[in-house]
């Protein structure tokens, strides 16, 4: 239920590392062989299946998955290292207190199942007992807060991010929450699909009260008081299009107006318990959604709010809790939201709780084995040539006005990558982590994690954080701090390989780069100034023009027909599909800077392919994906990345330079006319 107030805007979907395969594959080679293209397919009407085809037609959704694609293999081999690691862990004896020794037993605890198994419920009855012990408003509004100091749902969302109007100082963020469902269409909208989700829903509620105890006619009103309760909730809620939109993440108050706001749940004493100390204020957003809220502490009955709390706490409980709650939160959750067949395998359920407690003490670990130190010094070379190769296109953009430009390059002045690991890695010194239960210990972190992310607030934002883990197959910008970040497990085939030729390498990392780099100036990101605050560095004839470019962009990806009559989403994804486009285009620049210093590389052909052809070969090859087809609405609905296939080729159809490459006609699928052929940056 507990969502990111705020977002790094990342390559891919950020999918947690989960899933598994009965026998898992070799990862990806950097070497393209010739023999995996369908030469059948010309690369000018379907480029994506001409480089991808075969791949999809041989590489079905495992059973245990909802997708399958280039992450999800490298995500596999991520996994398998780590999971050495953690066992090593475990079953050694590591001195008390350091990483090791907490990672093996946390571990430990989730694959004893034997122990889970008859403990049953009990690990979280003491929490159950507060709930059921609610018997006011003020009773419910006291749990409420306290639950937050522990790290449990709450019903909305607090969380410590850069200031977005001063972003050198942490402050607080109370965002909207309390879905259960993906987003508040699947509440308000009826069409099938919609209606047959709530359904099962409330089925799953039925089930999970059960499995308490609860009577079959008590769980069976609670069911419905709790989808009543979500449904109000929806009805205030964002959609995921609006809540893309900084204005709607951010309304700073001060506390004494956050109080007059929501009369009825005391912001003063909320902020107290968390331990925050003399803030004058904090971002209350979006204000309509917390007036909602405060009217619903006192209209919803107390026995209906009791119902949900209680439901919600075994649901998010549940993974960690019996064998009975865990199938029946995947059967809900996985098989019958997005379609998997199977439930993974225990070692990865438990990893995958590990990584998001302690991800990063995870990914000390994985680094020292799994992350040559060439790896890096390659990868800040690219990192420097996608850079000169960005400042040259902004100094060349024909539809900004030169004043606009400066401020653009003040901004790439400042961008700071970081790759592989961070410099510092975090402190775990107070995290209590035992071999006396898996549900402790989820507990325990959780309210360590709390604590130390509420202790920034009021702090000048440390800059040598990182906000995803090394061992994490992706990469982000964060515009509140301008930077961009390379995890060590995305430094590899086929995105990455010091020995593998620019064509390759430029088609792949470097279009990551370049994307990340991107989102610096998407609709997004350029809101943000060169420091991170969020203010205006466009002049207005400027913005015009930006935004006139971006609505071309928005109106292509409305054209995509993703499943049955489900398009994508373009405002949704316009963010990606930007960085996408100037990604792609910078990263094209600097191969051919780099050629020009290796002209015999220039000339050659591998495999029959140029260096050009090798760029975009390479960049379609990493979006390849077969998806469930419930994974792709979900999806469809709630992910700001377009699918794989068109990122494919959307990109690369807007590029005079792909059909030079491919010698490509005007007329072809893969070369948009001049009337719709999107150039931004």
């Amino acid at each position: 239920m507990a969502k990111r107030i705020l977002r790094p805007l990342s390559f891919a979907t950020a999918l947690a590392l989960t899933g598994g395969v009965t026998a898992a594959p070799t990862p990806p080679s950097s070497n393209l062989d010739p023999a995996s293209l369908d030469t059948k397919i010309d690369p000018c009407a379907d480029f994506y299946h001409f480089v991808d085809g075969k791949w999809i037609a041989a590489n079905p959704v495992p059973a245990d998955r909802t997708r399958w694609g280039t992450f999800d293999e490298l995500r596999e081999a991520s996994l398998k290292a780590q999971r050495t690691l953690i066992e090593s862990a475990a079953n050694g004896k590591p001195a008390a207190g350091t990483i090791e020794q907490k990672l093996g037993d946390f571990y430990a605890t989730g694959m004893d199942e034997a122990a889970i198994e008859k403990l049953g419920v009990t690990p979280i009855e003491p929490e159950l007992a507060k709930i059921a012990a609610i018997k006011s408003v003020g009773d419910l509004t006291a749990y409420l807060t306290d639950s937050h100091t522990r790290g449990l749902p709450g019903f909305f969302g607090f969380g410590a991010y850069p200031d977005f109007k001063n972003s050198s100082m942490v402050i607080g963020y109370a965002g909207e929450d309390g879905l259960g469902l993906p987003e508040r269409a699947y509440y308000l909208e009826d069409k099938p699909d919609y209606v047959k989700i709530r359904n099962e829903y409330v089925g799953h509620i039925e089930k999970t009260l059960a499995l308490a105890g609860v009577k079959a006619d008590e769980a069976k009103q609670d069911a419905q008081w709790i989808l009543a309760l979500e449904t109000q909730d929806a009805t205030a809620s964002l959609s995921p299009i609006e809540a893309r939109d900084p204005k709607n993440q951010y309304h700073y108050v001060s506390v004494a107006d956050a109080d007059k706001a929501t009369p009825h749940f005391s912001w003063t004493r909320f902020l107290a318990a968390q331990g925050v100390k003399d803030a004058p204020g904090f971002s209350l957003s979006h204000p309509e959604w917390f007036t909602a809220f405060d009217k619903m502490l006192t209209d919803v009955p107390l026995d209906q709010w009791k119902a949900y709390l209680r439901f919600h706490l075994l649901d998010e409980a549940a993974p960690y809790l019996s064998k009975a709650f865990v199938e029946e939160n995947f059967d809900f959750n996985q098989h019958k939201l997005r379609g998997q067949k199977e439930m993974e395998a225990r070692w990865k359920r438990v990893l995958n709780a590990v990584n998001g407690q302690m991800g990063q003490a995870m990914g000390q670990l994985y680094v020292a084995q799994n992350f040559p130190p060439e790896s890096k010094q390659r990868a800040q070379e690219l990192v420097q040539n996608l850079r000169v190769a960005l400042k040259a296109r902004i100094e060349k953009l024909d539809w900004m006005s030169d004043a606009t430009k400066r401020k653009a390059i003040d901004k790439w002045e400042t961008f700071v990558p970081k790759i592989g690991y961070p410099d510092k890695w975090r402190d775990w010194t107070g995290l209590t982590i035992t071999r006396a239960g898996y549900v402790d210990n989820v507990i325990a972190a959780s309210k360590f994690n709390h604590d130390w992310r509420v202790g920034r607030i009021g702090k000048p934002v440390d800059k040598t954080e990182w906000g995803m883990t090394p061992q994490t197959v992706n990469a982000s910008y964060n515009p509140l701090k301008n930077e961009i970040t390379f995890p060590a497990a995305i430094l590899q085939p086929p995105y990455f390989d010091a020995k593998a030729d620019d064509g390759l390498n430029y088609g792949g990392i470097g279009a990551v780069i370049g994307h990340e780099m991107t989102h610096g100036y998407d609709d997004k990101g350029s809101q943000f100034d060169a420091h991170g605050n969020n203010l205006n560095w466009w002049a207005d004839e400027d913005k015009k023009q930006f935004e006139t470019r971006t609505d071309k962009l928005v109106k292509q990806f409305d054209g995509y027909v993703a499943l049955e009559d489900l398009h994508v989403k373009g405002k949704l994804t316009l963010g990606e599909n930007i960085a996408d486009l100037g990604g792609l285009n910078v990263a094209f620049d600097a191969l051919q800077m780099a050629l020009k210093k290796n002209p015999q590389e220039a000339k050659s052909k591998i495999g029959g392919y140029t260096q050009d052809q090798r760029f975009f070969l390479n960049f379609a090859r990493i979006w390849r994906t077969n998806i469930l087809p419930e994974n792709a609405k979900v999806s469809l609905n709630t992910d700001p990345h377009a699918p794989g296939p068109f990122r494919a080729i959307a990109a690369p159809s807007n590029m005079p330079a792909f059909a030079q490459a491919f010698s490509c006609k005007a007329g072809s699928p893969m070369v948009r006319g001049d009337d719709v052929q999107v150039k931004i940056w």
